[in-house]
């Protein structure tokens, strides 16, 4: 990875500044008080699992990790705009990742609504989805994108990267792009976290980014707190989110981490689910696409019931990002250096000149 030179940082500022902007205009979090959502029957534990089911159902149907952010952005605007009720969780859950699809994914890989709603075990019918997606709609006044804890961890992860290429060369079979699908693998942990959801996005983001610093180099400080000054993130807040992301992510991984990565040659030959890496035409889509293939006749996930749960690990292997961000950070044997390409995926927001794109038009609701 070649270090990129002034023009390349400068756009990175730039896509910064944009994402901070639109998150300060934006931005909006549910309130947990008493152990429940405020004003709601929904509790903490129903909140996460609500969470985590749509990181599954992303996963399973192959869907970018900004999806899932952009999904759990727009639940969690909508929770704060309304008191929902409990049984109304479900149908919310699966039309926001519905939206966030619609918003950042090809046609193609979007699957029709009665497919979402039956591999999903979801138990809403195609009409109540797509009456509740009007609902989202309306209630956020059609403006779906915010930026993302995934927006803020690929422009922080690229400026430091940019400013500091020799940071991995210690780690053995570690480069940028497994680094940070390795990070986004703690990032969307710690989205289902109520406590960490009161925090922007910018915050969480680059609490994430310090403390992986902290465990690789003793000459972190400097980096931090230029990031700190550019993200405009306060002391107070940074160092609160900071305790409590330790205290998440240590059920995640030991505090001294060991970063082993099985060769993804061996990891194809060995898994019964596992496909090569596609690079074709289509490029950085194709690329991003989780490695998991979804078979013929694939199984119905597990139906969303108010009750903590887990996220499958197969569902959130850091592999099954890693060749996306491969092309972030021209790793796939291209010619040229570190040239990042959106760092807030597929959010039109981070050019210059550009609104708040609609959700595209939604199809009438079929006769229940």
């Amino acid at each position: 990875m070649k270090r990129p030179g002034p023009p390349e940082s400068s756009r990175l500022t730039f896509f910064l500044e944009n994402a901070l902007a639109r998150e300060a205009r934006v931005w909006k979090v549910p309130v947990f008080q008493n152990l429940t959502l405020k004003g709601t029957d929904i509790s903490l534990s129903g909140y996460k699992k609500a969470v985590l089911w749509i990181a599954e159902i992303s996963a399973h149907f192959q869907f970018y990790p900004e999806t899932f952010a952009l999904a759990t952005s727009i639940f969690n605007r909508l929770l704060a705009s309304v008191k929902a009720q409990l049984k109304y969780l479900q149908c919310i859950a699966i039309s926001c990742l519905v939206l966030a699809a619609k918003t950042n994914e090809e046609d193609e890989v979007i699957p029709s609504v009665k497919t979402l709603a039956v591999q999903s075990g979801c138990k809403r019918s195609p009409a109540e989805i797509l009456r509740m997606e009007r609902i989202i709609l309306e209630k956020l006044h059609w403006d779906l994108y915010t930026a993302t804890p995934m927006d803020f961890l690929n422009i922080f992860h690229a400026m430091v990267m940019s400013n500091w290429p020799q940071l991995l060369q210690g780690l053995p079979q570690m480069n940028p792009s497994r680094h940070v699908a390795f990070l986004t693998k703690q990032l969307q942990h710690c989205m289902a976290c109520h406590q960490l959801v009161q925090f922007e996005g910018s915050t969480l983001a680059l609490v994430i980014i310090t403390l992986e610093l902290e465990r690789l180099t003793p000459d972190w400080f400097p980096v931090i707190t230029g990031l700190l000054k550019k993200a405009q993130v306060t002391s107070t807040e940074f160092i609160r989110c900071k305790e409590l992301v330790d205290q998440e992510l240590t059920c995640l991984q030991p505090s001294n981490a060991v970063y082993i990565f099985y060769p993804i040659s061996h990891a194809i030959q060995d898994h019964p689910k596992a496909r090569p890496p596609s690079h074709g035409s289509s490029g950085l889509k194709d690329s991003h696409r989780v490695s998991l293939r979804v078979a013929a006749n694939p199984p119905v996930l597990a139906p969303f019931m108010p009750a903590p749960a887990q996220i499958p690990d197969d569902a959130m292997e850091t592999d099954e990002y890693y060749d996306g961000f491969g092309h972030l950070y021209s790793e796939d044997g291209g010619a040229g250096g570190a040239k990042v390409m959106n760092p807030g995926g597929s959010c039109p927001q981070l050019r210059a000149g550009e609104g708040s794109s609609p959700c595209p038009p939604l199809q009438p609701p079929e006769q229940d």
